[in-house]
């Protein structure tokens, strides 16, 4: 991207740009879902320009994908810290029973 195709980031822009009235006639609620996308999408567009797609969108949707991948792989490590400290805890409490 660059001199010959337009950077990832202005892509980004111009595509949040052209999805503006679906945003605007989304329910209120549902507006920062949206804008956090895009938030997500430009989080790795270092890397998305440096592979210099010819079409940016695929990019953009790869970059959304990898972002949902790692919030899933944050929550599971979560989740999974949670249970082994709630299993912990319990074989803690019947250590003493008969």
């Amino acid at each position: 991207m660059g001199r010959t195709n337009p950077t990832y980031r202005d892509a980004v822009r111009a595509l949040e740009e052209e999805w503006g009235p679906m945003r605007r006639a989304l329910r209120r609620e549902y507006q920062a879902d949206f804008d956090r996308l895009f938030d997500r999408g430009r989080s790795f567009a270092d890397a998305a320009g440096y592979a210099n797609p010819p079409d940016p969108e695929r990019a953009f949707l790869l970059s959304l994908l990898l972002a949902h991948e790692v919030e899933l792989r944050r929550l599971r490590e979560r989740v999974d810290a949670l249970e082994a400290a709630a299993d912990d805890g319990t074989a803690d409490a019947t250590e003493g029973e008969p």
